[in-house]
């Protein structure tokens, strides 16, 4: 056997008696963590949905979350990250206030009479291409009025959604940026360290000098 840095940790295997370094894979959470994460933004979106906040609702949506992970197992979606609480606050400020500000823009855009709004389809490569973060991302688009996801591309990374009221190029532009402006915030929120750093541009040099 080969000689063992004294200063590294590592992990014995049973089956195969190796020695291999303790990483992150030794101490990965069980399928119960991921299942109350799961549970636990299931009962999150059963709220937002009703716009309630009550203890009936909380049951319902415990109840109607275990019965789905229960009868329509989803493929496992790993949580690697972490809470932050400081970005989850400002994630759910952000939100509420973006609510309010598109509802009342809807609102505006139907009342206003014999006003015809366009819309466009926009695609939006994603940063981070997980399932968790396409889904998370996906949802909070889809909360808000005058968005709405058409089509998640998983392998690509893609968000395709709905945008209401297109002026011109620059509404488009507009809102490419608050789709990856909302992934941003979920990924600095519940987000593992290595995926905050997929937020970051790529220097000049690097893009182009591969």
């Amino acid at each position: 056997m080969d000689e063992i840095p004294a200063d590294e940790p590592y992990v014995l295997l049973e089956e195969s008696r190796e020695l291999l370094p303790a990483g992150p894979a030794a101490a990965r959470p069980g399928p119960r963590r991921d299942q109350a994460v799961a549970l636990g933004w299931l009962v999150g979106i059963w709220v937002l949905l009703w716009g309630d906040l009550s203890w009936g609702n909380l049951l319902a949506g415990l109840v109607i979350g275990a019965a789905v992970l229960l009868f329509f197992p989803l493929p496992p979606v790993t949580f690697g990250g972490r809470l932050r609480p400081g970005p989850l606050l400002v994630l759910a400020v952000t939100f509420a206030g973006e609510l309010v500000s598109a509802s009342l823009h809807v609102a505006a855009v139907a009342l206003r009479p014999g006003f015809r709004p366009r819309g466009a389809i926009i695609a939006v490569p994603l940063r981070v291409r997980t399932d968790l973060n396409l889904a998370l991302t996906a949802e909070v688009i889809s909360l808000v009025p005058g968005t709405l996801i058409l089509e998640v591309d998983r392998d690509r990374g893609v968000l395709y959604v709905h945008v209401l009221d297109v002026r011109g190029p620059e509404d488009l532009t507009n809102s490419r940026e608050r789709v990856l402006a909302v992934e941003r915030r979920i990924v600095r929120a519940v987000g593992s360290p290595a995926e905050v750093r997929q937020l970051s541009p790529e220097p000049v040099e690097r893009r182009n000098h591969p």
